[in-house]
C-alpha cells in the first residue's frame, strides 16, 4: 500500500511539473497584415509599405534582422525592444527600376515564437 501511495503522489508530481513547465513566457507577433499590393506604380519611383505589429507575447519582443528578398528592397525595422503590448512598424521599400511585375518578401527574425516571420509585397511596375 505505502509503494502505491509513493509511486502515486511521484506521478501526481510529474504531472504537476509538466504542465507548469509546458508554458513559456514567449514574445508574439500581431500583425495588421502580412502582405500588401502596390497595384500599378510607375518606374523610377521607390514605394515603400508599412507593416503594423503589436507585440501580443509576454516578454519584450527583439527584432535581431529584417531583409528583402533581393537589393531592390530596402527595410527599416525597430532597433529596440517592442514592450508587451506595445506596436511597432516595419517599412519595405520597393526601388521600381525594372518593369514588370514583381513578388518580394522580407524576411523577419526575432525572438518571437516561432522565430522568423515573412512580409510579402507585390505589383507591377509600369514605363
Amino acid at each position: 500500500m505505502k509503494r502505491i501511495l509513493f509511486f502515486g503522489s511521484l506521478l501526481l508530481m510529474c504531472a504537476v511539473a509538466a504542465s507548469t513547465s509546458a508554458h513559456r513566457a514567449a514574445a508574439l507577433f500581431g500583425w495588421g497584415q502580412t502582405s500588401h499590393n502596390f497595384g500599378r506604380i510607375p518606374q523610377g519611383k521607390p514605394v515603400t509599405a508599412t507593416f503594423e505589429f503589436t507585440n501580443k507575447g509576454e516578454i519584450p519582443l527583439v527584432i535581431s534582422n529584417a531583409r528583402g528578398s533581393c537589393g531592390c528592397t530596402g527595410v527599416e525595422y525597430p532597433k529596440a525592444a517592442v514592450m508587451p503590448g506595445q506596436a511597432g512598424t516595419i517599412k519595405a521599400t520597393f526601388n521600381a527600376a525594372s518593369p514588370g511585375a514583381f513578388n518580394k518578401t522580407v524576411t523577419v527574425e526575432s525572438n518571437a515564437e516561432g522565430g522568423v516571420a515573412t512580409l510579402y509585397i507585390k505589383g507591377e511596375v509600369m514605363r
